[in-house]
C-alpha cells in the first residue's frame, strides 16, 4: 500500500517509494561536502532552466558504463541553462571506496565538468526515494520533478543507444513540449545506505 505524505513545504513523495512526477524538489539546501572542498546544495546546482540530479558513486558497474554520458550531458545541456549535479549517497561505504577523497579521484579521472557531492546519511536519497546508481531526476525552472528513472536504454555502448530518455526529457523541457515518457526503469547497483 502506498502513502502519500505531503509536508507542509509542498514536498511531496511515496514512503517506501519515490518522487511522484509533478512533486517539489526535497531538500534544496541540504548542505553536502563538494569534491570542490567546499560545501554545496541543490540550491547551488540548480540552472536556471532546470536541474539534473544523478544519484551516482564510484565503483558500481552500471555507473562506470553510463558516466562518459554524465560528461557529454553536462557539456550539451549546461550552456543551455540546465544545472546539473551527481550525488554520492553510498553512506556505508564513505570510508572506502565511495571517500570524498576517492570522490576526487574518480572525478578527475573521468572528466567531470560539474559538481560532485556525498550526501551525510543518504538523506538526499531518502526524501527522492532514489535506491540506484545511477537513478536520475530532472526538475524544471520551477523545481518540480518532470522526468526520473534511466538515463538511456543501452547502459553497455553509448553509439548503440535507441532511445536517449533523459536526452529526449531535457530537449522537450527546453522546448516547452510535453516530456514522453516521465518515467523509465532506473537500471543499476542499489544505494549502500546506513
Amino acid at each position: 500500500m502506498k502513502i502519500i505524505l505531503s509536508i507542509m513545504t509542498g514536498i511531496t513523495f511515496l514512503i517506501g517509494g519515490e518522487l511522484e512526477i509533478g512533486s517539489a524538489m526535497p531538500l534544496k539546501d541540504f548542505q553536502m561536502a563538494g569534491i570542490s572542498g567546499k560545501n554545496i546544495t541543490l540550491s547551488n546546482a540548480k540552472g536556471d532552466a532546470g536541474t539534473l540530479v544523478i544519484f551516482s558513486c564510484n565503483t558500481c558497474p552500471w555507473v562506470i558504463r553510463w558516466e562518459d554520458r554524465y560528461v557529454t550531458l553536462a557539456n550539451t545541456y549546461a550552456p543551455k541553462g540546465i544545472g546539473m549535479i551527481a550525488v554520492n549517497s553510498n553512506a556505508a561505504r564513505f570510508g572506502s571506496e565511495d571517500s570524498l577523497e576517492e570522490m576526487v579521484e574518480h572525478a578527475k579521472n573521468n572528466g567531470y565538468n560539474f559538481p560532485y557531492a556525498q550526501d551525510p546519511g543518504s538523506k538526499l536519497a531518502t526524501a527522492f526515494g532514489a535506491t540506484k546508481t545511477p537513478h536520475i531526476y530532472l526538475f524544471n525552472a520551477d523545481d518540480k520533478l518532470v522526468y526520473l528513472g534511466a538515463i538511456d536504454d543501452n547502459a553497455k555502448n553509448a553509439k548503440k543507444v535507441e532511445v536517449p530518455f533523459l536526452a529526449n526529457a531535457i530537449d522537450a523541457l527546453l522546448a516547452g513540449k510535453p516530456i514522453n515518457p516521465q518515467a523509465t526503469k532506473a537500471l543499476g547497483c542499489s544505494i549502500k545506505f546506513n
